[in-house]
């Protein structure tokens, strides 16, 4: 096995390693795709949080399938955005597009939380599946969204812990989510 190979990292190198360099973390305070980033995050969440209870309630009731619908498009759109927007973040901050060592984890969970949010507009659009099925699909896409939202939530607390360890007067701006 390579030694830093992205699948087996060195655990040593993994704990004591810095999340960036002082060169990746100037490019990622003084990059524009950092507060894109900064937005979107909560953005989508609060997109999620509605979609979420707009899906359960057509689950429960069999009611608002539409609106549940037009927000599970909703959610795939502002995802599809912050993946494009945090693929342009990676490639200024580390020069690299995805699967950077310092977000190889999270990176690979975001394509099965892209995945499945894009199966259900596959489905959608060929009509294909019921209704319900779909909405179902909307469910498993959004507890791979949560488990995702939590590595990047993990890996911004990791770095503010490195810059305020580094700096205790440095500013902090939220990573890639």
């Amino acid at each position: 096995m390579r030694a830093n190979h992205p699948l087996f990292p060195d655990k040593k190198r993994r704990t004591s390693a810095p999340l960036y360099t002082p060169e990746e973390r100037r490019r990622r305070d003084s990059s524009v795709w950092t507060l894109v980033q900064g937005v979107l995050a909560p953005v989508q969440f609060v997109v999620f949080l509605v979609s979420l209870a707009l899906v359960l309630r057509y689950l429960a009731s069999g009611e608002g399938a539409a609106l549940a619908t037009a927000s599970i498009v909703a959610k795939t759109i502002t995802l599809y955005a912050i993946m494009i927007t945090g693929s342009i973040w990676e490639k200024v901050v580390f020069g690299k597009w995805l699967f950077v060592p310092a977000f190889f984890w999270e990176d690979v969970f975001s394509m099965l939380v892209l995945a499945l949010h894009t199966a259900y507009l596959v489905m959608l659009i060929g009509g294909l599946g019921t209704e319900h099925g779909r909405m179902l699909l909307a469910l498993a896409a959004y507890a791979t969204y949560v488990i995702n939202a939590t590595q990047f939530v993990l890996k911004l607390r990791a770095a503010r812990l490195q810059t305020s360890a580094d700096s205790p007067n440095s500013a902090i701006r939220p990573v890639a989510a």
